[in-house]
């Protein structure tokens, strides 16, 4: 038994006057509260309660810890009303963990939406490619692309990457479009710096490494967009990076006939949050919400 529960059981008492009366509103045997407030007494070496066959009278020792007693309980009941009151309304710090194209081009733009829906919702963005842990850093949401290894976390799909091979307008007239994939090897292509998105594959029957002359590696899908919008080249990017490129024609898709990934598999980036019983509404509420944006838009 709680020490709690021996607290709510001695105010109970004091108030009633009666162990009787006490074990009714708790709806429990009187003798399991006679021996909770014993138990009480011990532990605290000293006699809270006079008792009698028809009634209880309460020490000068027992009237000063009921006191302190009724303060703790109370603040006890208040602390579970506002904690109960935070997981079923959104409220307070929310702390994302985004990748920086995703980030910059995707998340953003949602925050004052999503503000404008929960305002008691502050939403804390740090937009990085770097791994971060969840629990040591109280992350409640990573935004991250790729496989993702097994762990204890879950991840929620957000979008396809769908990667898309394109260049310029500009450089597509000083160099011959690509007809077939082995026509790349003659083009400048620009690869990703990141480990295991170095290189270029078709995945269309099974995966089949390209090989490319690429003339430099870039950490960034936005510096790769800017690249290659200036004539730097061809790129492989995710196609919600550069849609509305493609839609006003400032980047052309190359060999769309085929399936295109720096890896060896398709990708997808996930929005991922600690695996808990109890997933905070603010968490939850995020969740809804980009994922019934993406659904609509993606």
């Amino acid at each position: 038994m709680s020490l709690f529960n021996r607290l709510a059981y001695f105010n109970c008492v004091v108030e009633q006057g009666s162990i009787s009366k006490a074990s009714r509103i708790f709806d429990i045997q009187p003798s399991s509260i006679s021996r909770q407030l014993s138990a009480l007494e011990e532990e605290l070496n000293v006699r809270l309660l006079e008792r009698s066959t028809r009634n209880v009278g309460v020490t000068e020792a027992g009237q000063l810890f009921y006191q302190y007693s009724k303060r703790i309980t109370g603040e006890f009941d208040e602390a579970k009303r506002v904690v109960n009151a935070l997981h079923h309304s959104p409220r307070g710090s929310l702390k994302i963990s985004t990748t920086v194209a995703f980030g910059e081009s995707k998340i953003l733009p949602l925050i004052p939406i999503f503000r404008a829906a929960f305002p008691e919702v502050n939403v804390e963005i740090e937009i990085t490619e770097r791994v971060v842990d969840l629990i040591e850093e109280n992350v409640d949401i990573a935004i991250r692309s790729g496989r993702l290894p097994d762990s204890n976390l879950i991840a929620k799909k957000l979008v396809q990457n769908n990667f898309v091979l394109c260049a310029s307008p500009g450089y597509l007239r000083r160099n011959k479009a690509p007809q077939h994939v082995e026509g790349l090897a003659k083009h400048d292509c620009l690869v990703y710096g990141y480990k295991g998105w170095h290189d270029w594959f078709v995945l269309d029957s099974k995966p089949q490494k390209i090989d490319i002359p690429y003339y430099m590696e870039v950490d960034s899908v936005n510096g790769q967009k800017q690249l290659i919008s200036n004539g730097g080249g061809i790129a492989l990017l995710p196609q919600w990076a550069i849609e509305e490129e493609l839609k006003i024609g400032k980047l052309v898709q190359l060999l769309p006939e085929f399936t295109f990934s720096p890896c060896n598999y398709e990708t997808s980036t996930y929005a991922i949050y600690q695996n808990r019983q109890l997933v905070p509404s603010k968490v939850r509420v995020f969740l809804d919400f980009l994922t019934e944006h993406f659904a609509t838009t993606l």
